[in-house]
């Protein structure tokens, strides 16, 4: 594989990475509230593709975001809002255990049934080949990724800067309180927000049951925690800055893959580059230099104020 074709790649999977990292950073931005288990939201849509498999491709997606949307609902009405006026501490901590309770929740499914864990989806599984590009061979997985990415960011940003409904919302992120006292109505503005964040969490589980056509308890609870560390990176008081930071974990997850893995294929040494073994560790060194270096987040102007969230 060229470094041509692990760019590409890299920029594939980065764009997945901002998928999610939208996601949580509206959330964030209109709540305060980092949704750990915005992982089980990619998880429950992923399954409901497993589900509908059989009913066809548009039916089953459609489904999948569905339920994705109403999970979120649920959830900011069950969990949130009573805990609206708590501690970051102590969402943060609901937001763990509802993450744990729903992966325990689909485990059930393998234990009960005692088989072994993990379900095939077959949803676009034709994207999943590879297109050859002269000496590239790329997947049209990756250039669906790029595609929803561009297009789905490109919404938001009309919703955000055209719509009565965008404004509200980008006052409420911006102070909550001075909003709902200029008429913003606070739980109209919080539900479109996570609905939102909902719909992006469905796309990112059809992108990756495409890339990986196994779902398990745990899909997309390791996207999530590397994207967190992105969104932290970039700068998590401004959706922008939060986006490009989820982009680049991804991008630099993928393409120091590639490395270490050439780098260990010439190497005589017994050390399991091509494992991945050794890249979170490569990838959290690299977070905690730049959180050193710039503990407002990389992509934050020094001096800026955090006035814009989204």
């Amino acid at each position: 594989m060229s470094h041509v074709q692990a760019l590409i790649d890299a920029v594939g999977l980065g764009a997945v990475y901002a998928l999610i990292a939208v996601g949580i950073g509206l959330v964030f931005g209109v709540l305060r509230l980092i949704n750990f288990a915005y992982g089980q939201l990619i998880m429950i849509a992923a399954y409901m593709l497993v589900f509908t498999q059989g009913w066809g491709n548009v039916a089953a997606i459609v489904i999948a975001l569905g339920t994705a949307v109403l999970a979120v609902l649920v959830m900011e009405r069950v969990a949130f809002r009573p805990l609206r006026t708590a501690s970051p501490a102590t969402m943060l901590v609901a937001t763990f255990a509802i993450s744990y309770l729903l992966q325990n929740v689909a485990l059930l499914r393998y234990t009960y049934r005692n088989r072994p864990v993990g379900d095939s989806v077959g949803v676009l599984g034709q994207l999943n080949r590879a297109a050859t590009i002269g000496s590239l061979h790329v997947r049209w997985v990756t250039f669906l990724a790029i595609g929803v990415t561009a297009v789905a960011l490109g919404g938001l940003t009309l919703l955000l800067n055209r719509t009565e409904i965008g404004l509200q919302m980008r006052a409420a992120a911006a102070d909550f309180r001075t909003a709902r006292m200029l008429g913003v109505r606070a739980n109209r503005v919080v539900m479109t927000a996570v609905a939102i964040s909902g719909v992006l969490a469905g796309l990112a589980a059809v992108i990756l049951s495409i890339q990986t056509p196994q779902v398990t308890n745990t899909t997309g609870l390791n996207e999530t925690i590397f994207v967190l560390v992105g969104v932290v990176v970039g700068g998590m008081n401004r959706l922008l800055s939060a986006t490009l930071g989820g982009f680049m974990i991804g991008f630099v997850t993928s393409f120091l893959g590639y490395e270490l893995a050439t780098q260990g294929s010439r190497s005589q040494t017994a050390i399991p580059f091509t494992s991945g073994v050794y890249l979170p560790s490569v990838i959290f060194v690299l977070v905690i230099l730049v959180l050193v270096l710039r503990p407002a987040g990389l992509f934050t102007r020094r001096g800026q104020a955090a006035v814009e969230r989204v």
